[in-house]
């Protein structure tokens, strides 16, 4: 049985002359916690916006439990400056939006938190909830969605309480402290009901007592949710600590693949982070 959810094929990212990403391959089964980790710049956020819709790859696909959501090839001008690798393996064009991507069962989060900081944590998460709405804009303008309305304020409700934020539910967002911020992001993705989610440098900004949390936090999530996590993070503690596998990128090539105890002790991951003497 396939229990693959994410299938990364010779993924290439190019703006211009910059190779940002560079034939990316990956894959994540079913119930992992995967981290994608690199030196800043590495090319790691730009492989979470290929994945999820953000950009077209300039080459190779991504695929979701078999379906292809986003496949890219040299195109244009691009035929000429390509500087990535399996030029010509690819001739397909395949791009999804966002909000398709997120409909079929990614979500994610993002390294600078992005919520409506005037509206309460309640609203945030039912905001997230209409991805899933039913009813048209008809019946919504004309409020004859009553039922299903009433059905997500109380699915709202229940994974506030899941997440442990149904007790500040009707505060302003940007009154929380900064880890329940990050908490109420990660309860917003959920909301979409996802299969996939990624987490882009959950931890950032974050004090060692709230890595901590956070750490339990995800691995609560994860349990009570059946999810399947990549994620991208800087706080080596934290990946080691949660990761079944680990990708190594460094100027936006693979460079190791393996356990946490595998990738620690790769030579090429300790020079990509640590550097060598000349």
């Amino acid at each position: 049985m396939n229990n693959i959810v994410l299938q990364v094929n010779d993924l290439t990212m190019q703006f211009g002359g910059v190779v940002a990403v560079n034939n990316l391959t990956m894959e994540i089964r079913q119930g992992e916690i995967v981290a994608l980790i690199g030196p800043n710049g590495a090319g790691k956020t730009t492989a979470f916006n290929a994945i999820t819709g953000v950009y077209l790859p300039t080459n190779g696909e991504v695929r979701l439990e078999d379906e292809v959501i986003q496949a890219g090839y040299p195109q244009g001008k691009m035929k000429k400056l390509y500087a990535g690798e399996n030029n010509g393996k690819y001739g397909e064009i395949v791009d999804w939006t966002p909000d398709k991507i997120t409909k079929r069962g990614i979500a994610r989060t993002f390294q600078n938190i992005r919520l409506f900081k005037n509206l309460s944590v309640f609203d945030n998460v039912l905001i997230a909830h209409h991805m899933n709405m039913k009813a048209g804009l008809f019946r919504a303008a004309f409020r004859l969605n009553h039922a299903e309305e009433t059905a997500m304020r109380q699915d709202t409700w229940e994974l506030l309480k899941m997440v442990h934020l149904d007790d500040v539910a009707l505060e302003r967002a940007n009154n929380l402290p900064y880890g329940k911020q990050r908490h109420l992001e990660i309860a917003r993705a959920l909301a979409t009901q996802p299969k996939l989610l990624l987490l882009d440098e959950p931890a950032a900004g974050m004090n060692p007592q709230e890595t901590d949390a956070l750490s339990d936090f995800i691995r609560e999530i994860k349990k009570k949710f059946n999810l399947t996590i990549l994620v991208i993070e800087h706080h080596m503690n934290l990946v080691m600590d949660l990761s079944d596998r680990i990708y190594v990128i460094d100027f936006g090539k693979l460079i190791a693949h393996g356990t946490p105890e595998d990738v620690q002790n790769d030579p090429a991951v300790i020079t990509a982070y640590l550097g060598v003497d000349a």
